[in-house]
């Protein structure tokens, strides 16, 4: 039943009692109301609450109701399946009324409105709510300076939301907005601009005379406005950089948006000091204002590189880099800023000259023609504004102002070393200022590596020479030598050419870890980045040394060191140089080391960061077993402590496969510590997040097991939980059930038959060909191994594999193909081992109706039919395989159906081939001597699978023999018919078949 005026006394009580801090009271209220939100109408009671007059006062409650209002609109607004939705009548009266209360005076439920308002025009505009925009503009004509502020909040929100669609009509339609709305927009942040600059003159002189709060909400419409102008030019256009076409907003606005900036910054000292609010304002605009030159740069690098327009904004940022006012040097939000523009710049490939030619005599001015002029003329005004002299200036600015460590830098080091190694080293570069300066330089060495190279070099060395390592004093050099040590860090790969590592080690780095001073914790953690990033270029007679260096960083004092050598040594373990001779005599050291970091960090991404370095050590040394116990320990200990952390648990998840790995046939002796927590996170319940990574554990568990064990065999059903839940991890789950057959044997099928068929049945006939390449082998072995009792315990299945196999459509597709030929050979491999089987299940009158529904005629024999499959498929298999298709068709031969003289050519043709076409498997001799060599590895999977391969039955049966005497049963079922056939071969055919049977 619909809600109506009279219920509103009801709705604005529930809202009343929703907001007590009784539970008793707002438990109830909250529980109605969730009742009341699917009835029609209440978002109607709910927008009369909002917009009743005499409820003004009453914020709280209809704050609440806008609240609710838009969790309603969310759910209901949309017609979907699982609910009635909204009737088109209260849609059109909500529409109205959201667009007649525009002077909502509280700022909370007016940015709740302009959401449900963007919400709905997702959904509704232009079909449904059509005038929207005209509607809002007519407004605006005539809105005093709230309702504009108001409108503008709204018809940002709008077209942020409009912007995200990404349907070609809905970018078209955003297009039309644009260009409708720019030139309105724009006008009015210019009118704006001027009424500011105006207000701020006049506030600078202290005169009581100006409204303060006008100027302040005019302040931030016009930041509104220039969000609104961002999103009309970045998503109201195509790039430039795929139409070549020019966006002439681009060149109109942002000239002006610089010098916006350039006004807004004389002020910023005065307003500090006397004026907070519009202080704060001044940070927020000439911030916003710089991101939006950014964003539109890298919409419309074409449009942006044209020299009104690249060449002031470049070096305005250039000279507010090097050459910045003592204001601005503290205004770092707004020099990152800069900084990101010079990147942006300095990166684009827009603006490099392209390397490509033209075809002689074309005349014709292509789209790569066009692209290469304008890249030329952007690579022009770049060059002219980034002469030698201002690189070489930048470069040396970037190094000794903003890489130095600042008193407060080394204050916060000293208060929190951990804090700060992920603040300045793992932090997005864009948030704080020495990691942007430290991204730019990298750019700008990349931009100009052979001018630059020799100049880091002559940094480096003044600043080596001018503190040595024996001055352990935090003065001016050595933090300038800590800022140097960081550029030659972070450039290694250029740097190389112009610098040698191993004379810079033995040199000063080595002889820099000697003073062991408590303020030598700065130069030591620059040491410890080095020798990470410049590990491709440590040769073999300084690796030793390094690995040395890098293992008394690790156990230093200080946090922050220990952990920039974690890191390093990582990048060592990962290297495809690593020595493990030259690091073996330091593992023990080394495993210690990292486990007391890990007790002794605190931070979440310390813990992960130290856990990939003792998993890729675990992953990368041969013989992990004499450090066994100390592993367990460390894992157990750990696994308890991350309870409730899935991320960390990830990290430890893979390191624990990797330590199971590298103890192969004796991972038995961390079963204690393993077994349980494998149990843990198999569990349904365990979350989801950790379920890849725990069932390539269960893999590589079962994969090293040398025997089953009572516990892994009990783990088996939670596999059936997590493929009911999804295939999405079906390759390793088939790997995990192969483990189980080839591991557990006949113990595992005694105990879990009617779980494995249930795992068969719910995943054949349910996923596509991929997902059935992965489980099809896994059916093979599984016959292989239990020819008489699995066929009839996976009969299901089997039937499944049938249908497969008398399904066309695998012509012209590959996969279908695989998985049609796989199955084939499985069905031939029960009719060798289990012929009464297969001949009886053929003949189910439950196949036959799966068959009827898939289109099968039913006159039709399906074991004849399997045969044109074996026919068809003999030459898309592998030796074995083709053996096995062989038999099948011998064995065909002994039915009494007349229909199979019409065969009998093909059948013996591709019994014949493979008789006389020999075979690729081993011989029983070669059998016998790779498993006697066999018998000296410990038992594994792979070793079972091998055991498996070699004492396959098949192996054992002769196809001469078969053929020869099935041959003859077949001349007896049809005497003169089966002599006619025969006479019908082709003599070639017929004395290639003397020859397979060593017939006289």
């Amino acid at each position: 039943m619909a809600l109506s005026v009279s219920d509103l006394p009801t709705i604005y009580t529930l809202l009343a009692n929703s907001l007590s801090g009784d539970i008793n009271v707002r438990k109830p209220a909250e529980d109605a109301l969730a009742q009341f939100e699917s009835r029609p109408g209440f978002c109607s009671c709910l927008m009369e609450v909002i917009t009743a007059k005499d409820l003004v006062s009453q914020t709280d409650v209809r704050l609440m109701a806008s609240v609710y209002f838009k969790n309603s609109v969310n759910r209901y607004w949309r017609n979907r399946r699982d609910s009635t939705g909204m009737s088109n009548e209260e849609k059109v009266h909500l529409r109205q009324k959201l667009l007649s209360h525009l002077r909502e005076e509280n700022y909370q439920i007016t940015l709740t409105l302009a959401v449900v308002i963007s919400k709905v025009a997702r959904v509704d505009y232009p079909r449904e709510w059509s005038d929207l925009f005209s509607v809002l503009a007519q407004q605006l004509q005539s809105a005093d300076i709230l309702t504009s502020h108001r409108i503008f909040m709204i018809l940002f929100r709008t077209l942020k939301e409009l912007s995200t669609k990404r349907l070609t009509s809905d970018q078209r339609t955003f297009a039309e907005i644009a260009s409708q709305f720019f030139d309105y927009s724009w006008h009015l942040w210019q009118n704006d601009m001027q009424n500011m600059l105006h207000g701020f003159s006049v506030l600078a002189q202290n005169t009581s005379e100006l409204h303060r709060d006008d100027i302040y909400l005019t302040c931030e419409r016009w930041l509104l406005c220039s969000k609104i102008t961002r999103q009309l030019i970045v998503s109201g256009f195509q790039s430039d950089a795929k139409s070549i076409q020019e966006v002439q907003p681009v060149k109109k606005v942002c000239p002006v948006m610089l010098k916006a900036i350039q006004s807004f910054l004389p002020y910023y000292s005065s307003f500090q000091e006397k004026h907070s609010k519009f202080w704060d304002f001044l940070k927020k605009a000439c911030t916003k204002l710089m991101k939006i030159l950014i964003a539109i740069q890298q919409r419309h690098p074409y449009s942006f590189g044209d020299q009104s327009v690249l060449w002031p904004v470049v070096d305005f940022c250039l000279n507010k880099i090097t050459d910045p006012e003592p204001d601005v040097l503290s205004f770092e939000e707004f020099l990152i800023q800069c900084m990101s523009m010079m990147k942006s710049v300095l990166e684009c490939r827009e603006y490099k000259p392209f390397l490509t030619g033209r075809v002689m005599d074309d005349n014709r001015v292509t789209l790569q023609e066009m692209k290469k002029n304008v890249s030329a003329a952007a690579a022009g005004v770049l060059a002219s504004l980034l002469p030698s002299e201002r690189v070489v200036l930048l470069c040396n600015i970037l190094i000794r102002r903003y890489f130095v460590l600042t008193a407060s830098d080394v204050e916060e080091w000293y208060q929190n070393p951990e804090s700060f190694h992920h603040e300045q080293d793992s932090v997005l570069w864009s948030e704080r200022l020495r990691p942007c300066a430290e991204a730019l330089y990298i750019v700008l060495f990349e931009n100009h590596s052979q001018l630059l190279g020799p100049v880091v070099v002559s940094i480096l060395q003044e600043a080596m020479n001018a503190c040595p390592s024996s001055v352990s004093e935090i003065s001016s050099q050595l933090l300038l030598k800590d800022a140097a040590y960081g550029a030659a860090a972070y450039v290694y790969y250029e740097l190389s050419n112009y610098l040698s590592f191993k004379d810079w080690f033995n040199g000063a780095l080595s002889i820099e870890l000697t003073n062991n001073h408590p303020n030598m914790r700065i130069i030591h953690r620059k040491v410890a980045l080095i020798l990470g990033q410049w590990v491709s270029e440590i040769k073999d007679d300084t690796r030793r040394p390094v690995y040395c260096a890098l293992i008394k960083l690790l156990q230093e004092k200080d946090l922050c060191v220990r952990l920039a050598a974690s890191r390093s040594l990582y990048f060592h373990i990962e290297d495809a140089n690593f020595s493990e001779y030259d690091f073996s005599d330091l593992l023990p050291i080394c495993w210690d080391s990292c486990f007391k970091l890990v007790e002794e960090v605190q931070e979440f991404d310390s813990k992960v960061q130290v856990l990939n370095t003792i998993s890729s050590l675990i992953a990368r040394i041969t013989e992990v077993t004499p450090y066994a116990n100390k592993l367990v320990q460390f894992f157990q200990k750990a696994w308890q402590e991350s309870s409730g952390e899935s991320l960390l648990q990830i990290q430890l998840l893979t390191a624990l496969k990797n330590f199971v790995v590298a103890l192969g046939y004796q991972s038995p002796m961390c079963y204690n510590m393993l077994l349980p927590i494998l149990q843990s996170v198999i569990n349904i319940n365990s979350p989801d997040e950790l379920l890849e990574d725990s069932m390539q554990l269960w893999e590589a568990t079962l994969s090293h097991a040398p025997s089953m064990v009572p516990q892994l065999l009990g783990y088996f059903p939670c596999l059936v939980e997590i493929l009911e839940k999804s295939f999405d991890h079906l390759k390793v789950a088939a790997s995990i059930i192969e483990g189980y057959i080839v591991l557990g044997g006949l113990e595992f099928l005694n105990m879990h038959a009617a779980t494995l068929a249930k795992v068969l049945d719910l995943v054949i006939g349910n996923v596509n060909d991929r997902g059935l390449r992965s489980v099809l082998p896994l059916v093979d072995v599984l016959v292989q191994c239990f020819p008489g009792e699995v066929p009839q315990l996976i009969s299901s299945s089997i039937q499944k594999l049938i249908i497969i196999c008398l399904s066309g459509g695998d012509d012209h597709d590959p996969s279908k193909t695989a998985v049609k030929t796989s199955s084939a050979a499985i069905l031939a491999r029960i009719l060798v081992m289990n012929t009464n089987y297969l001949a009886q299940l053929t003949s189910e009158p439950s196949l036959l109706a799966h068959l009827q529904k898939a289109g099968f005629p039913n006159e039709e024999n399906i074991l004849l039919c399997l045969v044109d499959v074996w026919l068809d498929k003999v030459d898309n298999v592998i030796s074995t395989q083709k053996k096995i298709f062989g038999l099948a068709l011998s064995i065909i031969l002994t039915l009494r159906l007349p229909q199979v003289l019409d065969k009998l050519d093909q059948i013996l043709s591709v019994c014949t081939s493979v008789i006389l076409g020999g075979s690729e498997d081993l011989t029983e001799e070669e059998s016998s001597d790779n498993m006697q060599s066999s018998k000296l590895q410990v038992p594994s999977k792979e070793f079972r699978r091998r055991q498996i391969k070699f004492s396959d039955p098949v192996n054992q049966i002769s196809l001469e023999n078969s053929l020869r005497d099935n041959l003859q049963m077949c001349a007896a079922l049809h005497g003169e018919l089966f002599n006619t056939a025969m006479s019908k071969m082709h003599p070639a055919a017929f004395a290639q078949l003397k020859q397979a049977l060593k017939m006289p």
